[in-house]
């Protein structure tokens, strides 16, 4: 029997489980077997992934996709995709599903350098695609796999109903999205990205093998397979996937890994394979075919309580689904719908439950519902499919080329940090940042600034940067890595980085902090022009140099870790703990400048720390807010349909800007007027063009170029002149006001915060509540431009390394010692 599964359980299986199936459509006699690989880019899936990429080729082919490449897909038995569409779809390669434990940038990156690694760059690599599905139930043929279908409208900005299940810090997706930090440490790392798109669909019409975790469940991670595992680490990929494995083991939420963390995919793509080559008489687990169904909406079928997106608002169903019908019952709204929770009772919420049923909506499906004992009695693996796994990864065969470090004759790691002697030092300047493409832009000028005007400390939130960074906004945060390699290339790593808070304020969890909603985080996009895009920096991550410095999973008791890791002075620092140690480095009556680029999350949990804020913070500048004049001055939050006036900084953390313009501080407000005034790429271009040539003032010509051409070449990216009004906050700070010319304003402000999504965020004149704050009304737009192409473009404080291919160049050939 099938056992129900809940949600949270079920977030946890990737689907390879469609892999048998392809085998009986597409393998022709003598030809190899043909497979597709769907991974959502988890740890257990890169064990999984080795496994694939070690077997005979003769035998087997693997082409690899990850949220993406489409089956047959079947709504109340309406065939969606026709098999020509399948047999094309198999010709293609490795797609990433995006919806799950990894993000599209992230998991894409890493699939690359793996494939990299072991010499198969023939494999291509595609994700969700940018199409959509109409109100009326259309889908798009490049419809993707960044949301789940009950998300899916017309773009790839959506709500997280399921998704929120999954952590977004520590042991979540950040983890997966770097694999603890051991990307960076190990991986080799591919120079370009090409970026493919599929569609994604799932189930019907053709046969399936099923790997449930009922299966998986009995295949636990042992002591005796660690300890083999870990004496048996003959190739790169057999290291990389035994210290992904420690890593998982040492940050383990508590001490019962060795029972509770199972063989999850590595298991399942062994079973596919077993049952390609022998159909049920598989190898690995014990096999039976079942009538199973999975269960999309909970009873009683019809009701009418909002909670179904397939017939909510809608006078006919999307998909043409039947009214009363199994699609139209209760659909769960989240982790604490109260529809689901029955008190003294087990919960009555299915979704997603894969179960045994019988009549027109069953599938006979061949299911494994255990793992096979090992044949030989006298081994320490009792599992048969553990043996084949320590000898595929570890045959020589095949095998991984080199790690990061072996490719380079002369690799060496080098920190640069500068020596500014008798100088003294300017204002210290902690910047919030949530790594979008103009915060980047915005640090380059920063530290191009000279020293004796400003001191940089950064501060990372998730998605806004600081050098704090915040993973609120525009970027994940396993981006962090960005920054730390900017820093590099430009000579300062002695610039601490601290990790903000990866939920706005009030969105987590109340009884476990480390999952929550994304009401407001669901505006920002996460294909073309959105998170994907920021989380590799429009394709040019890979193009700045290679920073030592990364984040990492490696922690310790002190800091509330279940248990001290190896390395734990390599932990990442937070947000907070980087303003503390800043503010006790403080000169006597010294205050610190903040200039905040993103949600003011971190600001606002600063402002919660500290007793006396104003005593330690001298000023802020605020790039955000919207202050309309007339009912045409709309605000920028895309994927909304209500008529919004919110500008997006305030509105991804309404209460977080509440807090600030409530506080104490003394503010200057940087809003979206003036911000749209100042973004005019052919100014800031031309002036580029004919700027002498530093390797930061090149590389953000490339950068605005690449933007420039995909606002004026595709309609996903028509908010790119958003990211240009970001520079604004740090030319302001900076001074120069003689050449700037700024004008303000002072007008008694309130941020909006009470919950109701057509408000939040909005900032509005109040003379009776608001606080004064000093507001931006203007400033020279030719000095503008000038102040910030001069800057970058002179060769103090400049680029100390200027790019990858530098880099290659200098481990390459013998280190010169002078």
């Amino acid at each position: 029997m099938l056992q129900q599964k809940n949600l949270w359980v079920l977030l946890a299986m990737v689907n390879i489980i469609g892999l048998a199936g392809f085998n009986y459509l597409c393998h022709a006699e003598g030809k190899p077997h043909r497979i597709v690989l769907d991974t959502d880019v988890d740890t257990d899936d890169l064990l999984a992934l080795f496994y694939l990429l070690k077997l005979n080729r003769s035998e087997f082919e693997l082409e690899v996709t990850g949220l993406v490449c489409s089956l047959v897909h079947r709504v109340d038995g309406q065939q969606m995709t026709s098999f020509d569409d399948l047999v094309l779809c198999l010709l293609q390669a490795v797609t990433v599903s995006t919806n799950s434990w990894s993000d599209a940038g992230h998991g894409v990156s890493q699939i690359y350098d793996i494939l990299y690694m072991m010499g198969r760059d023939d494999v291509a690599v595609g994700m969700g695609g940018e199409g959509g599905i109409a109100e009326d139930g259309h889908i798009f043929p490049d419809v993707g796999g960044f949301l789940p279908l009950a998300e899916q409208g017309n773009t790839t900005a959506g709500g997280c109903r399921y998704r929120q299940a999954i952590p977004v810090g520590l042991r979540g997706r950040l983890d997966f999205d770097s694999n603890y930090g051991l990307r960076k440490a190990f991986l080799p790392q591919v120079h370009n990205l090409h970026l493919g798109y599929g569609i994604a669909v799932l189930h019907s019409g053709i046969p399936l093998t099923l790997v449930p975790l009922d299966a998986t469940n009995t295949i636990p991670t042992n002591e005796n397979f660690f300890k083999a595992f870990e004496q048996n680490q003959h190739t790169y990929e057999a290291q990389y996937g035994f210290r992904s494995l420690k890593m998982t083991r040492d940050t383990w939420s508590n001490d019962h890994f060795y029972t509770s963390h199972y063989m999850w995919d590595p298991f399942a793509a062994g079973v596919a394979v077993s049952a390609m080559r022998r159909g049920a008489e598989n190898e690995f687990a014990e096999m039976e075919y079942m009538n199973i169904t999975v269960v999309t909406s909970d009873e009683p079928y019809g009701i009418s309580d909002r909670s179904n997106p397939f017939f909510k608002d809608r006078d006919a169903p999307r998909f043409n689904l039947t009214k009363g019908g199994v699609h139209s019952g209760h659909v769960q709204t989240g982790l604490r719908d109260p529809f689901c929770f029955v008190e003294n009772e087990k919960g009555r919420c299915e979704d997603g439950y894969t179960k045994e049923v019988s009549g027109a909506e069953a599938v006979r499906v061949l299911v494994a519902t255990r793992a096979k004992p090992s044949p030989d009695r006298n081994s320490t693996l009792d599992r048969a499919f553990f043996k084949s796994f320590l000898d595929v990864l570890n045959d020589p065969r095949q095998s991984g080329r080199f790690n990061f470090t072996t490719q380079f004759p002369h690799y060496k790691e080098v920190l640069y940090k500068p020596d500014f002697g008798t100088k003294r030092l300017g204002k210290p300047v902690v910047f919030d940042m949530d790594m979008s493409v103009g915060d980047f832009l915005a640090l380059f000028y920063l530290l191009k600034v000279p020293v004796q005007e400003i001191n940089v400390k950064v501060i990372v939130q998730n998605t806004t940067m600081g050098i704090v960074v915040s993973p609120t906004g525009w970027a994940n945060a396993a981006t962090i890595d960005i920054v730390y390699d900017l820093l590099h290339m430009m000579g300062r790593d002695d610039i601490p980085v601290g990790l903000g808070d990866v939920f706005a304020m009030n969105q987590s969890d109340p009884l476990f902090s480390a999952v929550g909603d994304c009401k407001y985080l669901k505006v920002i996009p996460h294909g073309s022009g959105g998170l994907l895009d920021s989380d590799t920096l429009y394709g040019l991550a890979r193009d700045l140099p290679r920073s030592p410095r990364r984040y990492t999973a490696e922690n310790s008791v002190k800091y509330g870790a279940p248990r001290d890791t190896d390395h734990p002075e390599l932990r990442q620092p937070l947000a907070l703990e980087i303003w503390e140690s800043v503010v006790k480095t403080l000169d006597p009556g010294s205050k610190i400048t903040v200039l905040t680029n993103g949600p003011l999350t971190s600001l606002a949990k600063i402002i919660q720390n500290e007793n006396d804020i104003s005593s330690v913070i001298r000023e802020v500048y605020v790039v955000g807010g919207h202050i309309s004049h007339n009912r045409t001055e709309k605000g920028n939050v895309p994927n909304i349909d209500l008529d919004h006036y919110t500008e997006l900084n305030m509105f991804l953390d309404p209460l977080a800007a509440k807090t600030v313009f409530e506080s104490s501080l003394d503010i200057t407000l940087i809003p979206l007027g003036i911000q749209r005034r100042v973004g005019s790429f052919p100014e800031i271009l031309e002036r580029l063009r004919k700027m002498n040539t530093t390797p930061e003032a090149l590389f953000a010509r490339r950068l605005l170029s690449r933007l420039y051409h995909l606002k004026e070449t595709h309609y996903r990216y028509q908010h790119m002149d958003t990211f240009l009004g970001e520079i604004l906050g740090a030319v302001v700070l900076a001074g120069n006001f003689s050449k700037l010319d700024p004008t303000f304003l002072v007008k008694p402000i309130k941020v909006l915060a009470e919950g109701v999504e057509s408000e939040d965020g909005g900032v509005v004149t109040d003379e009776k509540q608001g606080r004064l704050v000093k507001i931006v009304e203007n400033v020279n737009l030719g000095a503008y431009y000038d102040l910030f192409t001069e800057q970058l473009s002179s060769k103090e404080q400049s680029a100390v390394i200027g790019s990858f291919d530098e880099q290659r160049r200098n481990w390459s050939v013998p280190l010169k010692l002078t």
